[in-house]
């Protein structure tokens, strides 16, 4: 299992809602999203363009990184997105490129954002038959791509199929496979269910074990489970402790550890999981000073003083 900081969980909030902005920022979400897509009306698509300028102005959580979905480059509101964003006062982390069907799609935004937003990343949401089929190719679009989301509802309702896990696999099973290949994350769709605890710990660790890297939540109670369903249990840590100090012990040579044969992947992946997730150990207290040595007592009266030890030799 790969387990990464980068995008455990993200956590959509209405454009317009802007009295919700600060909440995103502060939720826990690894990602915090401002949407100008699904949940913008296209009669208020202006209106929303401005207002989530506000939204990369707010204070983030430590680590958390923020992220505006903008509307399909198919149209003309997406590239309205594209161009309201490079005059942002503060440029978002990263960029949802919903319905994203070709590599074209990662070279319109990268090229639209252009050197007025040099740092933005990009995330392209695979949820077209279109996009499944053509998802080698769009993870492998460009250095500035991180990963893929896979957008359920869209898909399943293209293709006449439930959205149920079994009926989406193959379309799960793709997109984690042409991130894995291209080097980038994968991140699963939403459970929608907000009430069902259950429903979401199970299609979470489902994800998890197909290889995603995190899963979108609809619903800030949602969050926690997302979290720990992506970042690794204390036992995991202790065992890559054990294998990073086999590792330093041995020249970073093969060893066993565990009973299991571990080698230089090994130690590398455990490194990295510690420095994402271990709480760095507190460095150790300094002694205490000493206490100072007690005053010379002086001779007695009519006693000679104590000789004064020398180095000196007589010779």
């Amino acid at each position: 299992m790969k387990f990464t900081r980068y995008c455990r969980s993200l956590l959509s909030t209405p454009a317009m809602a802007v009295e919700r902005y600060a909440k995103s920022h502060q939720s826990g979400a690894d990602i915090a999203m401002v949407d100008l897509e699904d949940s913008v009306p296209p009669a208020r698509k202006e209106e929303a363009r401005r207002l989530a300028e506000e939204f990369f102005t707010l204070p983030s959580s430590k680590l958390a990184r923020s992220a505006v979905r903008i509307n399909s480059l198919s149209g003309p509101d997406g590239l309205r997105d594209l161009i309201a964003i490079t005059r942002y006062r503060v440029k978002p982390d990263i960029v949802l490129i919903p319905m994203a069907e070709s590599p074209r799609d990662i070279e319109i935004a990268a090229g639209t954002l252009g050197p007025d937003c040099p740092q933005t990343e990009f995330l392209a949401v695979v949820e077209t038959p279109l996009g499944i089929e053509h998802a080698p190719a769009v993870a492998a679009a460009g250095h500035r791509l991180r990963g893929l989301v896979f957008g359920s509802a869209d898909y399943a309702f293209a293709v006449g199929a439930g959205l149920s896990w079994e009926a989406l696999a193959h379309a799960r099973g793709r997109v984690v496979n042409s991130a894995r290949a291209a080097g980038v994350e994968a991140m699963d769709a939403p459970f929608f269910e907000v009430a069902d605890v259950a429903g979401l710990r199970r299609e979470a660790a489902l994800a998890r074990d197909f290889g995603f890297s995190g899963k979108i939540a609809v619903h800030p109670r949602q969050l926690p489970l997302i979290n720990e369903a992506f970042s690794p249990d204390e036992a995991l840590l202790e065992r890559a402790r054990r294998v990073v100090a086999a590792g330093r012990e041995n020249g970073r040579s093969v060893t066993v550890v565990d009973g299991v044969m571990v080698g230089m992947p090994f130690f590398e992946a455990c490194q990295r999981l510690l420095e994402q997730f271990a709480p760095p150990e507190p460095p150790l207290a300094p002694a205490p000073p000493a206490p100072p040595a007690p005053p010379a007592r002086p001779a007695p009266a009519g006693y000679p003083a104590p000789a004064t030890p020398t180095n000196t030799r007589e010779k």
